[in-house]
Order: C-alpha cells, then sequence, then structure tokens
C-alpha cells in the first residue's frame, strides 16, 4: 500500500478503508481506464471478502469526491480514471482500449468556468477511432 493512496484519499475527505485503499491504489497503479468487473478480478483473489457491489460503490463515492473520473466514452462499459487533471480519451473502436490524450484545448481548462449562464462542473472530451497499435498490426499483415 502506498502512503500516496491513503493520502490521495484523505485530500478528497474519503476515510481510508481496505477496500477503498486497495480500489484506489489499483486504478493508481493501472492507468488502463478498468471497469468494475476488471477491478474486481484483479482484487478479489486478494481480498476473499470483496463484492462487486462494494467495488461499484467504492468508485461511485471516489468520483463523487473527485479522486476519480467516471468514463462513459461508450455505451457498453463505465470506466474509471484516477488521473483527475484536464485531458481527453481516445477510444479505439478495434481494440476497446481507452487512452489518455493530452490536448491543449482551452475548454478542457473550464471545469468551474461559467458558459452562458451554465455553471460547469465537468468536462469530457472523447475521440474514437483506430490506435496506433491497431493500425501498425493491419499494416504488418
Amino acid at each position: 500500500m502506498s502512503r500516496d493512496v491513503v493520502n490521495t484519499l484523505i485530500e478528497h475527505n474519503i476515510r481510508p478503508s481496505v477496500q477503498r485503499i486497495s480500489i484506489m491504489d489499483y486504478l493508481m497503479e493501472h492507468r488502463n481506464h478498468p471497469t468494475v468487473d476488471e477491478i474486481y478480478t484483479a482484487l478479489a483473489p486478494s481480498i476473499p471478502t470483496l463484492s462487486k457491489t462494494t467495488v461499484y460503490n467504492t468508485l461511485k463515492l471516489l468520483a463523487e469526491h473527485g479522486a476519480v473520473l467516471t468514463l462513459t466514452i461508450d455505451e457498453k462499459n463505465t470506466c474509471y480514471d484516477a488521473y483527475t487533471e484536464p485531458h481527453a480519451h481516445f477510444l479505439c473502436k478495434r481494440c476497446g482500449r481507452v487512452y489518455d490524450v493530452m490536448c491543449s484545448h482551452k475548454a478542457l481548462n473550464r471545469r468551474s468556468a461559467a458558459i452562458e449562464g451554465h455553471d460547469v462542473q465537468e468536462v469530457h472530451y472523447y475521440y474514437k477511432g483506430i490506435c496506433k497499435e491497431c493500425k501498425d498490426k493491419e499494416s504488418d499483415k
């Protein structure tokens, strides 16, 4: 367990528990935008009392407190991201991987701005296409 994980939870007013620390640690270590099922499958062997409901509820709590981002980039899966600085995401339509994309777009930094009188609290930028790895595999054929 990393001290950074506990500090991150405390900074976001979340009381650390074994499950919360494990889930946050997994998200901070694995930057692959996992789903509830992926997190549960990875952690259940080491935490026998863990349930999918606990993973789901913990992720919901982490998102509500701003410790993680909830990504609904496609209709099939909801993914989670512990990197909460403004950035965009890219979904490969072929392999399904989600990548972080650094973007200089000024709107990404407008989290708490007012746009046309609306109070903006979140901004999401999603790109979809074919990732470099899939393109390279195809060109090797």
